[in-house]
């Protein structure tokens, strides 16, 4: 994507590949950005787990406490997005077996 081909953002992507532990990510994430962001990235990647176990729209909203409209842009995301969150939900699975 075009809007990504910037030195500050393959700087960002660059950090992130060096992360390599839970730990190492939390201390990168919380120096990085507020709580608030961090707990929207968390809300969304809650939500999008539970989109891909076919929870409906009103369960996802009242377990996360995410919007209607958050929910449909991560849903947007999964079907027609550029497949991250397909790609580490898919990565998280395999870890888990």
């Amino acid at each position: 994507m075009k809007e990504f081909n910037d030195t500050g953002m393959d700087a960002l992507f660059s950090a992130v590949l060096q992360l390599k532990t839970r730990e190492d990510c939390m201390k990168f994430f919380t120096d990085l950005c507020t709580i608030s962001e961090l707990k929207s990235m968390s809300q969304r990647m809650q939500v999008a787990l539970m989109l891909k176990n076919k929870t409906v729209y009103t369960d996802i909203a009242a377990a996360t406490g995410a919007s209607t409209a958050t929910i449909s842009r991560v849903n947007r995301c999964i079907n027609y997005g550029s497949d991250g969150y397909n790609l580490v939900i898919e990565r998280m699975e395999n870890e888990n077996e």
